[in-house]
């Protein structure tokens, strides 16, 4: 049988492919557009396929209902994927899309190879002042309008959509995370449309519901890496325009804090998901793991460089008033 095989490296992580079917392989560099791994991770690159890499995919075209089977650092799927990719209803909930397969393996192995936690929040740097801003929630919860309000306002970009750190000999470091982000076409239009980029079609009618992906990467910090900033400030925000002015809550009680960001973390990497419309995919934490993750989490909030953590209600106007 014929064997295509590619591999890639995202941040510390080495991920081998092998299909029968080449079409099946990631397309890389990956393209800059809504289901792109690039709104998850900085870089998505090309590497030689070896023996020795972190984990390995295998996707193999059969007609057959889709499956899969995990051993180790080997993921086998099997099914009709060829066909399956073509009547997919969301490029995004695919093997090799922002919201699939290679994105949360990619989280296992991070962790579980090189003890690099992910957070799913975005991050902003003050350079002069040495001060990183790690704004942590989900979809809608207000990370675009911290994000794009504090790229007008200086800050430099660190992270869209994936703040990775790791802990050694107590130092925290803060790696470079994704530097393009899916926004809606509303929010750009409406408050934001110096980040528009010019199109040569005009934007879609239901501006509130589609997103398209924005190379923000003009605005990334100088650095790579970050040691033990003077300073970090962890916001949970709230951002509702009905909102008359900020609410400041400081998350003092540390249970809370770690609970909080242990469930951020752990949500991406432990949940189900559903391929294609087709196969279910159950998720891939380990008590091991988990019990780890929760070791570091009590070690980040506890750490000297961390400023703060606060739950944050504001308007899109004030978000930064505290902070800036």
């Amino acid at each position: 049988m014929i064997e295509y095989r590619a591999a890639v490296q995202i941040l510390n992580a080495t991920i081998g492919i092998v299909s029968n079917r080449e079409k099946l392989l990631p397309s890389l560099p990956p393209d800059i557009k809504v289901e792109s791994l690039l709104t998850d991770f900085r870089q998505v690159k090309a590497i030689p396929y070896e023996q020795e890499l972190d984990g390995y995919i295998s996707v193999q075209d059969e007609e057959i209902e889709p499956r899969y089977k995990a051993q180790k650092n080997r993921v086998v799927f099997k099914g009709s994927f060829i066909r399956l990719q073509k009547q997919a209803s969301d490029a995004r909930h695919s093997l090799w899309g922002n919201q699939g397969f290679l994105y949360r393996y990619t989280l296992y192995l991070l962790e579980k190879r090189h003890g690099i936690f992910n957070l799913h929040a975005c991050a902003l740097y003050e350079e002069d002042g040495d001060i990183l801003y790690v704004i942590i929630g989900g979809a809608g919860s207000g990370k675009t309008v911290y994000l794009l309000s504090g790229l007008e306002k200086g800050l430099k970009l660190f992270s869209t959509e994936t703040v990775h750190f790791q802990i050694k000999e107590n130092k925290i470091i803060w790696h470079l995370g994704s530097l393009v982000d899916n926004i809606r076409f509303g929010t750009l239009i409406h408050d934001f449309p110096e980040f528009l980029p010019e199109m040569k079609i005009p934007p879609p009618l239901e501006i509130w519901q589609k997103k398209i992906a924005i190379d923000l990467s003009k605005h990334k910090a100088s650095k790579e890496t970050i040691k033990n900033p003077l300073a970090v400030h962890i916001l949970f925000p709230h951002i509702e325009r009905g909102i008359e002015k900020i609410v400041w809550n400081p998350v003092k009680d540390r249970r809370k804090a770690a609970k909080n960001l242990f469930d951020n973390i752990t949500q991406k990497l432990a949940e189900t998901i559903l391929l294609y419309d087709h196969l279910v995919v159950l998720g891939l934490d380990e008590v091991k793991l988990a019990q780890r993750r929760l070791k570091a989490i009590h070690q980040l909030i506890e750490h000297d460089s961390i400023s703060q953590i606060a739950v944050v209600s504001s308007n899109p106007k004030d978000c930064w008033r505290q902070l800036l």
